[in-house]
Parts: structure tokens; C-alpha cells; sequence
């Protein structure tokens, strides 16, 4: 009996653990880590085997993604992938500066597959930098909230019925 042979197969190997970036990732995402500063992702890796308190897993801020969105969703001649670096995810959409430096929103809802290029940033619990930049966010955030309660409660003031 002959063994079948597989003609149209792609091998995706594990990311490297190498302290040198290689180019095994696409052009295009070589392009956006340059433009990063980054020259190692490799502390940067998914955990998926092990301890489960030791896994660490999932999309983080700054990844960089390939996403297929849904057919009946474009129009014309669109490139079904959109390929860039994740900025925010929300409830119903995600936010990517794609491989041409353009800001796009995609809604969930026409989403199909997210592939993860690589993480360029810790898992979040670990990420000093961004706890730093939330905490300060929400400082922010709270003053600007104050401000406008003390502005609309001394406007109401001037207005009571008397």
C-alpha cells in the first residue's frame, strides 16, 4: 500500500527562542517591529503547557494580527485579510493600525480569524509600563469627570426656581 502524499500542505513551525529576530515572520510585520524599536519578541510568547498558573495566553495591546473578515462583508475587490498591529479591543470591535499605517475599526461581528503574528508586549499582568499608563489614564480620566460635575452643578445653581 503507498503512502499518501501531501502536495499542498504548510508547515507552521513554533516561533523561534532566539535572542536575533528572524524572518520567519512576514514582511510586513518585520516592517512594523523595525518601526517598534523591537529586535526580540521571544520573552514575549504565549505560555500554553503547563502549571495553569503559570500559562499566559491570548491577544494583548500593541499584537501583531492577521484578521480574515467575513466575505459578505467586503465589497468589490477588498483584501479579505487585514494585517497590522492591534491598538484596543472593545465590545463589539477592535481597533488595528494596519501594515499601511492606516487606523481601521473592524466590527467583531465580521470577523472569521485572528492570527497571531507575535506579542510585543508582556501578558498584562506582567506589563509594568501599561498598569503605569491605566493608572494614569484613570487619574485623568476622574479629573476631567470632576471638572465637568462641578462646571454642570454651579451652572445649575445660577438657574434654580426661587
Amino acid at each position: 500500500m503507498e503512502e499518501p502524499t501531501i502536495t499542498d500542505a504548510t508547515v507552521h513551525s513554533p516561533l523561534p527562542k532566539s535572542s536575533i529576530m528572524t524572518t520567519d515572520y512576514p514582511d510586513w510585520a518585520m516592517v512594523e517591529l523595525d518601526r517598534m524599536g523591537i529586535s526580540d519578541v521571544s520573552d514575549f510568547q504565549d505560555v500554553l503547557y503547563g502549571p495553569i498558573a503559570d500559562r499566559k495566553a491570548g491577544l494583548r495591546r500593541d499584537d501583531l494580527v492577521e484578521i480574515l473578515l467575513d466575505a459578505r462583508s467586503l465589497t468589490g475587490d477588498m483584501e479579505p485579510w487585514v494585517r497590522g498591529r492591534l491598538i484596543s479591543s472593545h465590545k463589539s470591535s477592535l481597533e488595528i493600525i494596519d501594515s499601511e499605517g492606516h487606523f481601521r475599526a473592524l466590527a467583531r461581528e465580521v470577523i472569521v480569524e485572528i492570527r497571531l503574528i507575535t506579542h510585543t508586549r508582556p501578558p498584562y499582568i506582567d506589563d509594568e509600563e501599561l498598569m503605569t499608563f491605566e493608572r494614569s489614564e484613570a487619574r485623568r480620566r476622574s479629573e476631567i469627570q470632576e471638572e465637568v460635575e462641578k462646571r454642570a452643578s454651579n451652572s445649575h445653581e445660577n438657574h434654580q426656581w426661587g
